[in-house]
């Protein structure tokens, strides 16, 4: 449905206009507590991005045409610790590893059950970028967004860190070879956004080559195809190589509502909160998880 512009908080008048019903029938609803609003000094007020996601929820279908289940597949970034949780929690949960842009898009569509989210800011690599995507988007009006883990993101070396790599600028300076993920992986946002505040150019590098996932990097720099990449700590940790922290961000875990009530991410939250699950992220290195399974967001 496209927006009408106008203000975000919308008076009873405002709102019955927008809505198309009559302001008596408003006030009916908000006496009944059935649609989005708050009252401030006195006087009722209705956010209109609330409205949007309240009217898709009552969307009408075709008699017979329910929506579909998505497969039992968590799709987006990968983790080290969200794969060891999901072969964990035997739940019948796949990994679709290939980014959280590409994770996302499917599960708008429907493709997968839980997206595994990382996204940054082209302007500022430590903004919290996750709960603004989510929240920008309608159709999510009945999603929920789960805190996994904090996580450091920096340059994954080789052992020994042979070229005293300590910070993109000596990777430009000294033309080490960059092993970069694909365009619209978390890793790749955070790249581009570090570039941009350092003022380099992804160019101004020696070869580049692509991975499809952090691991994958890790391996390809092991194998001598590579000098540094845009990984997690945890990847190089499980790796055996060096890492030179950069950042910290959030990963998070996308799902609808419904779905997060079900056996399978029912099983997959309960693991968060378990002393084994804390216990293998400290193994792991660079991952905080003190809240994980806390709702970040929810409309």
């Amino acid at each position: 449905m496209q927006k009408r512009a106008g203000p975000l908080l919308l008076t009873t008048a405002e709102a019955a206009e927008y809505l198309r019903i009559r302001e008596r029938k408003l006030y009916e609803l908000i006496a009944e507590r059935q649609i989005p609003c708050t009252k401030v000094t006195g006087k009722w007020l209705l956010p209109r991005p609330d409205l949007d996601r309240w009217l898709l929820a009552g969307m009408a279908r075709p008699y017979g045409v329910i929506p579909a289940e998505p497969p039992p597949i968590v799709g987006g970034s990968h983790d080290p610790l969200l794969q060891w949780a999901l072969s964990e929690t035997r739940a019948g949960l796949a990994i679709l590893p290939e980014g959280s842009q590409a994770g996302y898009q499917r599960f708008l569509r429907g493709e997968v059950v839980a997206a595994a989210i990382h996204f940054h800011d082209l302007d500022d690599p430590e903004k919290d970028a996750n709960i603004d995507i989510v929240a920008g988007e309608a159709t999510l009006y009945d999603a929920v967004l789960i805190g996994f883990a904090q996580r450091e993101q920096g340059l994954v070396v080789a052992r020994g860190n042979p070229l005293q790599l300590t910070s993109l600028a000596t990777a430009h300076a000294k033309k080490a070879r960059l092993i970069a993920r694909p365009e619209g992986a978390g890793a790749q946002q955070l790249l581009a956004a570090l570039l941009r505040r350092e003022c380099l150019q992804i160019s101004g590098f020696g070869d580049t080559i692509e991975a499809a996932t952090g691991p994958d990097i890790a391996q390809m720099i092991r194998a001598g195809h590579g000098d540094w990449g845009i990984a997690t700590r945890a990847v190089a940790t499980a790796a055996g190589i060096d890492f030179v922290p950069l950042a910290v961000e959030h990963f998070d875990l996308l799902m609808r509502q419904r779905d997060a009530f079900r056996a399978p991410l029912q099983k997959l939250l309960k693991l968060m909160g378990t002393a084994a699950f804390a216990a293998h992220a400290s193994e792991l290195g660079g991952l905080d998880v003190s809240a994980a399974g806390c709702v970040r967001w929810a409309p």
